[in-house]
């Protein structure tokens, strides 16, 4: 009987204890939506930037690339489109892109997307002329400094005779930023694909650079058919009876709406700035970056960034609109409705494709390479330690190469590249949590 007595108060003590250090939380339904923040307040109220951890490559290269858009969603949609096909065979297509007309709101964003382009890579010049940047002989690893990491992530050849250890040379702008190429479409309706026949007669061209072509920007080199009539769909297949005239030729800028196309010439390249000055749609930056030859490095550094973003959030808002494409296992890409049938694959399983991509939705990183890099914050300390990487950040190679130069960080980088952490020194790695 004692006992249980003694049993039984040690118990009520302990609850009593658990309750004291560990307060309970009320489960009701009422009380938790009094005391816990909705959706709605959450939208409603001014947050930081959602985190965002540096990007690590995918393990096992042989896999396919994850899917943008769940597979339960494309199977959705494809039942919908299906169904639709089914219920009407020849119909009308009313909404632009995929009728063969431009989007008229996205024409103006497509000139401002190349512009920014063309000034990016400029300012990238200039700002590699005071900042170093490195890039590894043996893999694709890059590095802004005038000094190489140590950090130990090699996987070209013969890495493993140097412990994964990089071998640092000179790089330059591509190294920095990367622009893969895609075949260009004349007629991105009536011939979507090229074949394999085909790869050595259609030109390629940057696909940041077909996708604002597509999007309603024209260029002599690059000539597209603009049509002035939506088409018809036939039983899945794009029919289009618009009656071919003399005027209807290609490289002609006819759209439902002209004033909506703009022209560019061959003297968009590299460093020359006469297309930028003279065009009403070049951004602050790009006239900024026109003239002023007497632009310190901390103002070349933050113009260039925010050509940068103008540059992603552009092309974001036309990938919306416009398909872009990209191989599952390889970086090709193709923009267009329909990825090309080109055998040049040469990734994982391409025995079983006949060389054929295997093609899905495209992200942003597979448009712009954006060329991450370790964040170094003071270049003129010692290299990056090896043993010390877990406590580094990442970013974009040209958002490093601004930031170094003296321009703000943004705030959709700021996770990425940890500045929160406290960096220890070589001495304390073995200390450190």
């Amino acid at each position: 009987m004692l006992r249980t007595i003694v049993v039984s108060e040690l118990h009520r003590l302990r609850t009593l204890l658990l309750t004291q250090s560990h307060p309970s939380i009320p489960i009701s339904r009422r009380s938790s939506t009094s005391q816990f923040p909705t959706l709605a307040d959450a939208a409603n109220c001014d947050e930081e930037p959602p985190y965002s951890d540096i990007p690590r490559p995918r393990k096992n290269k042989k896999e396919r690339k994850p899917y943008p858009t769940p597979m339960k969603l494309l199977i959705k949609r494809a039942k919908k489109e299906k169904q639709l096909r089914l219920a009407h065979p020849c119909r009308l297509l009313d909404k632009p892109p995929d009728n063969g007309l431009l989007v008229p709101e996205l024409v103006p964003v497509a000139r401002r997307v190349y512009l920014a382009r063309e000034s990016l890579l400029f300012g990238v010049s200039k700002l590699l002329q005071a900042i170093p940047l490195k890039r590894c002989s043996h893999c694709f690893e890059v590095h802004v400094g005038s000094e190489g990491h140590e950090i130990r992530t090699c996987s070209g050849p013969g890495s493993g005779l140097r412990n994964a250890t990089h071998v640092w040379r000179n790089g330059g702008v591509r190294d920095a930023i990367y622009f893969p190429s895609c075949f260009h479409l004349v007629d991105r309706v009536g011939r979507p694909r090229v074949v394999h026949d085909e790869r050595h007669s259609v030109g390629r061209v940057p696909a940041i650079v077909e996708l604002c072509i597509q999007a309603g920007l024209d260029i002599d080199k690059f000539p597209t058919k603009r049509r002035t009539r939506p088409v018809y769909s036939f039983e899945g297949r794009i029919v289009d009876f618009e009656s071919v005239t003399g005027n209807d030729e290609l490289g002609a800028c006819q759209n439902v709406d002209a004033k909506y196309v703009v022209k560019f010439d061959e003297r968009a390249k590299l460093g020359e700035r006469t297309v930028l000055a003279d065009s009403d749609d070049a951004s602050d930056g790009a006239r900024r970056l026109k003239v002023e030859d007497g632009l310190d490095l901390k103002e070349l550094g933050t113009v260039t960034l925010d050509l940068w973003n103008e540059m992603v959030s552009g092309t974001k808002e036309l990938m919306e609109k416009y398909k872009v494409h990209t191989c599952g296992y390889c970086p090709e890409v193709q923009v267009g409705p329909k990825g090309h049938k080109v055998r040049m694959c040469k990734a994982s399983k391409h025995q079983s494709r006949d060389g054929l991509h295997a093609w899905q939705e495209a992200t942003i990183d597979d448009l712009i390479g954006p060329n991450y890099v370790w964040h170094v914050r003071d270049l003129n300390k010692p290299a990056l330690y090896n043993n010390l990487k877990r406590y580094y950040g990442k970013a974009p190679a040209v958002v490093e190469l601004c930031t170094q130069a003296g321009a703000a960080v943004p705030d959709q980088y700021k996770s990425m590249m940890r500045l929160d952490v406290v960096l220890p020194d070589r001495d304390e790695f073995d200390l450190a949590a």
